[in-house]
Parts: structure tokens; sequence; C-alpha cells
């Protein structure tokens, strides 16, 4: 696998999701499941009328029972919203037998639709009530818009991207949702019209909170917003109180960052020219921080991971104390930690990528790819998927043991997501000192 493979698929939020097109094997993670799932019902002839009239009634509530309520969304009313949207109608046709896996998708124009669980999550941290004047900015596809309208009283959205805004408001139009309302223009704006917002959601990434948001939020309102660095982000929920902001830090995560005048003003730049792996030792951890202990600072998305200590009775571990560890009892369910690194591929051609893993018990999952990895996907600067790489798979017991391999990095190449984990895999899988490094 010295030459880049084509794939089908792009960036996954919540797991690892990379079909082969040519040659190699495939790489895909528990969305698999899903799959299988929806083909043993259909086959099976358990269709009522319900399902016959919506042939993808079975993958929604698959997607919400497996992906959204097991990693920890319990909001019956944001679950629902997520079992009766269809999210298939905002996704381009050519991807809509990927529209309930657990994974962001291309809608275009570089942009993409969240994941459900992201969706499911930022909705629920909203606490959107039957009342709510809500302001969205970042359209994009519309999902967000149509999974809040039945949850509170009107929301406004705004999408820069002129194509997109028009279609996104095609879409909802068509489906009827009648309290959404949607303008082209910059979000860093806001919409100060239909101000004051008792919340606000924010679907992309700006460095800091955009003091016109601030401005049409109503005392004692609310916004969340992913903020931070173009790869490094935390989600926040602000909440105005007494005319001053009062932080709550939420997770880490990865958003497409926000652009317009956002974008324009971002001091801290990616540096796509000397790409590197934040915290691949895991010797930064998020004690003391408002985050929860168990997040792994620069890295995101985290289902069934740990940071580990070594202790004096403990292995050894490669360098340092520290390490992470996946452990899962259930076939297929997800076990993974995920990265967004800027690279360049008209200046890099060649990367390293390494890394130290240990495995105790480890069984193949649902497919032949549910197996503990090391990879790297590739994107271009449409966020179309370019080819995927890995060390591995793993399987059985094995002690601490460094992998590495070099990747030909194709010239389209702008960024990377960096993958970890069991992926649908049974059993114990260790991580340390993971890493890319440039070849000269």
């Amino acid at each position: 696998m010295s030459e880049p493979y084509r794939f089908q698929t792009v960036a996954v939020d919540g797991g690892l999701a990379a079909v082969s097109r040519v040659g190699a094997r495939s790489v895909v993670g528990d969305s698999w499941l899903l799959c299988l799932a929806v083909v043993m019902f259909f086959g099976s002839g358990a269709v009522d009328q319900g399902f016959a009239q919506d042939p993808y009634q079975a993958a929604r509530q698959q997607m919400v029972e497996k992906y959204i309520a097991s990693a920890g969304v319990s909001d019956e009313r944001v679950l629902q919203a997520m079992g009766e949207t269809p999210r298939h109608e905002f996704v381009p046709e050519s991807l809509r037998d990927r529209a309930y896996f657990d994974m962001a998708l291309p809608i275009g124009n570089a942009q993409t639709i969240s994941s459900p669980f992201i969706v499911a999550l930022m909705t629920e941290a909203l606490d959107p009530q039957p009342t709510d004047n809500v302001l969205e900015i970042g359209t994009g596809s519309g999902y967000q818009a149509a999974v809040l309208s039945s949850l509170v009283d009107r929301v406004y959205s705004i999408e820069i991207v002129e194509e997109l805004g028009e279609q996104a408001a095609e879409v909802l139009e068509r489906l009827e949702y009648e309290n959404v309302f949607t303008r082209v223009g910059d979000g860093f704006l806001g919409w100060p019209e239909a101000a004051p917002f008792d919340k606000i959601i924010v679907t992309c990434s700006p460095e800091s909170v955009p003091e016109p948001l601030v401005d049409q939020l109503r005392e004692g309102g609310q916004i969340i917003i992913p903020v931070g660095e173009r790869y490094q982000q935390t989600l926040y929920r602000i909440t105005k109180k007494d005319g001053g902001l009062e932080r709550e830090a939420l997770r880490p995560t990865l958003f497409v960052p926000m652009t317009g005048e956002a974008e324009e003003t971002r001091v801290v730049k990616p540096d796509p020219q000397h790409p590197q792996v934040v915290n691949g030792g895991f010797e930064e951890s998020a004690t003391g921080s408002p985050l929860k202990p168990d997040f792994i600072p620069g890295w995101y998305y985290g289902r069934q991971v740990q940071r580990m200590e070594a202790t004096e009775t403990q292995q050894r571990v490669p360098l340092g104390t520290a390490y992470v560890r996946f452990r899962n009892e259930t076939p297929g369910l997800g076990s993974h930690l995920l990265q967004g690194i800027p690279i360049d591929g008209q200046t890099i051609a060649l990367l390293r990528l390494a890394g130290y893993v240990r495995i105790e018990d480890v069984r193949q999952g649902p497919s032949q790819e549910s197996l503990p990895m090391i990879a790297l996907s590739l994107y271009d600067e449409d966020r179309q998927e370019l080819a995927t790489f890995w060390l591995g798979p793993y399987r059985g017991t094995m002690p601490w043991r460094r992998f590495s391999r070099l990747v030909r990095i194709p010239a389209a190449t702008r960024e990377a997501i960096l993958r970890i984990g069991l992926f649908g895999a049974t059993g114990t899988a260790d991580f340390d000192q993971v890493s890319i490094e440039k070849v000269n």
C-alpha cells in the first residue's frame, strides 16, 4: 500500500469508515452493524405499513439506539427528533446509503453534514424549549435546523455559501418545515432583525465568540459553539448573565471553520507544512481543566477510551508514564479516538506514520475490518477523501510493539484525520507515542 488508494467515504466524526475502491482491504467502523441490521430487517419480511411508507425508518431507529443513545445522549425529546428527521433528504443522493451511519458526509463546497451523534449532542446541550427563538449559524444541508424544528418555536438559520443556503432552503420548504427561516449571509454578523434569541447554535468554528452573536442573545440565553484553533477546538456552552458570559467547556471537538469575517481575523493559523500529532504520547491530561477527566486533550469524539497512568507494578510504557486504553465487550460497538491534522501535499511528499500498540484478548468484531489499528485518512481542499493508510490490524494478545510505515502524500492533500481504537473489535487495546513525521 505504498501508493494511495481512492475511497468512497469521507471524514467520520464518530468512527472509522473508509471503503476502498480498488485492491486494498476496506477499513470500516461500527456503521457496518447498521447496514447489516437494515438488510436483515428488510430481508426478513418484517415490514409493516409504516416501514413500507418510509424505507429509512428502521435505519433511523438503529442510528438512534446504537450511535446516539448508547453514546450518552438521553433527552427523550432529542432522541425522538433524531428518530423522526429524515437525514437522507439532506445528503446527496449518491450518499443516501450512508445517511444513517454515524459519520460526516460531504455536501459540496468543502462543507459537510455533521455526524448524527454530534447533531444530537449539540441539540441536547442547547436544552431546546418549545417557546425558544433559536439562531443557527451554518445552515449547511439544513439538517440541524430540521432537527430543531419540532423542539422549538422558531429557527433562524444563516449560511454563507450561497449554493448551500439555497439548496437547504429548497429542501426545508419541500419537507414543510414551516417554522424554519433561512438566509444567505455571514453568520458572524448574526440576524439582528430577528433578535433577541433565546438560544444560538453554531455549527462551524471561529477562533473566539463573535461579539454580534453575544449582542443578539437575550439575558439568560445560551450559545452552543465550538471555539479555538483550526484543528484544536472545544465545544462550549456560554450563558449570558448580568451582561457577562459564563463559559462551560463540554468536550474537545472538530468542526469546519467559520468563514467570512471570523476566518479573516483568525490569529493562530494552522501549519500544514509541519504536520504533527498533538499529545500523541498522551502525557497531557484533562485533570484540573473544565473538561471531564476522561477526555484526552488534542483528541476528539472518544468512545470507550481511558487515559492510563503506569504504576511501578505495571509493565513499563514505551515512553513517559501515560498511554490510552480502549476496552470493549460488545462486538461492533464504537471504541476510538480521532484527531484532525493539516497537511500540505504540495510541499510534503512522504510521511512516516508510527505508534506503539499493546493488545490483550482482542477478537474480531462483526466484519473482517473490525480490529484495532492506527489509520490516517487524507483529504483534498473540498474534503473529499483521497486515500487511507493504516498500521495493523491486530488481534489476539501482544506486548508493546512499535509499528511504522511510510505514507506517500498525494499533491492534492490539504488535511488528514488520524484514528486509533478497536473499531468494533472486543478486548483491550493500548496505544502510545502515535506520531507522523515528515520524511525529507
